[in-house]
């Protein structure tokens, strides 16, 4: 069984004995968006067609603003894309996108990962939010974090963005989602995500 065998929440919250809530955790702070991104990515939303295509929704829209906040914590933080990730047979397979802690030893190192953003693919943000949860666990497990570290995730079809943390046995599903098309509170959000991440 991988992350993507989860088809919703409740599966994992029943398989590792999590409870849900739903909060309004994000404290969306000012974010100013460089010119030269805002035209890039209008430009996108513009001229491509992201109908059917997976890789174009990550490559185009959420690789690049995850990519745009994290100019902004790379000295703490590392950002690695379809990194594999594997705990055991149940919790395993590649996220789409890990935000771990930047390694003394350079960016190749791969060291304590503290949140995942997935694509929602084909819109499906109930089994986005199966499969992120997984992989929270995952983090959660491997990093022998009990009720002490909290673990983020992310679920976005890149017009949406949806948050989420996992603390111990306790899931919160942020309430409020965020779209593209309000940039500012859109970065905002996820960089209150980097900085909770910055340890």
């Amino acid at each position: 069984m991988s992350f993507n065998a989860y088809e919703n929440l409740a599966q994992v919250l029943q398989d590792y004995q999590i409870q849900e809530t739903k909060t309004d955790f994000i404290e969306v702070q000012e974010f100013a968006v460089r010119p030269s991104f805002k035209e890039d990515l209008e430009f996108s939303l513009r001229e491509f067609s992201f109908e059917g295509s997976e890789y174009g929704v990550c490559e185009t829209l959420i690789f690049p603003v995850l990519k745009e906040v994290y100019r902004y914590h790379h000295d703490h933080l590392t950002l690695w894309s379809h990194k594999p990730l594997n705990y055991d047979a149940k919790l395993c397979g590649v996220p789409d996108y890990i935000v771990a802690s930047r390694s003394p030893l350079g960016k190749s190192v791969f060291d304590t990962p503290y949140f995942v953003a997935i694509e929602a693919k084909r819109d499906d943000f109930i089994k986005g939010w199966g499969q992120c949860l997984a992989e929270m666990v995952a983090i959660q497990k491997a990093n022998q974090w009990g009720d002490n570290h909290t673990v983020f995730g992310i679920v976005s079809n890149g017009s949406m963005w949806e948050f989420g943390r996992l603390t111990g046995t306790q899931f919160e599903q942020n309430f409020r989602g965020y779209g593209i098309y309000e940039l500012e509170i859109l970065l905002g959000a996820i960089n209150y995500i980097f900085k909770a991440c910055v340890i």
